[in-house]
């Protein structure tokens, strides 16, 4: 019998709102949880979702950017979709009982600005999707 839960985080290329709220829900979790993150497609970690994370503290530097096929395998619990191109063109993934949880968050990546504004787009994506990640956990993956 399954004991502890599976998260996939889902994002287009896995390299940064799926590795931020990656980042998150370990956090918030304190590791009782196995969270994933994958893409429909690999971007590589996003340096600058690495640096706006590790102003909190947490540290993205070893994640790797995944394809969501290597994870075809694990029964999911939740399989969260941070961005609406990965919910609209998401694989099919076999987990039996996987709960199935859109929120578009902004890509602060596309963003064409000063460094300075760039950094406050990333800051701004992190928070939003802290205080998801933090309800989402406290919602659904402790008791």
């Amino acid at each position: 019998m399954k004991t502890t839960k599976n998260v996939l985080v889902l994002c287009t290329g896995n390299s940064c709102r799926s590795q931020i709220a990656h980042g998150w829900l370990s956090y918030f979790t304190g590791g009782t949880v196995n969270i994933y993150s994958a893409g429909i497609e690999t971007h590589g970690v996003n340096p600058k979702a690495i640096s706006t994370m590790a102003e909190e503290g947490i540290d993205l530097s070893n994640h790797t950017s995944n394809l969501v096929d290597e994870y075809k395998d694990i029964d999911f619990d939740f399989i969260l979709t941070v961005c609406d191109h990965a919910a609209e063109n998401c694989p099919v993934i076999p987990s039996k009982n996987a709960i199935t949880i859109h929120h578009n968050f902004t890509d602060p990546s596309k963003l064409k600005g000063t460094e300075d504004e760039v950094k406050v787009a990333f800051r701004s994506t992190r928070e939003e999707i802290k205080l998801y990640c933090k309800d989402f956990t406290k919602s659904n993956l402790t008791g």
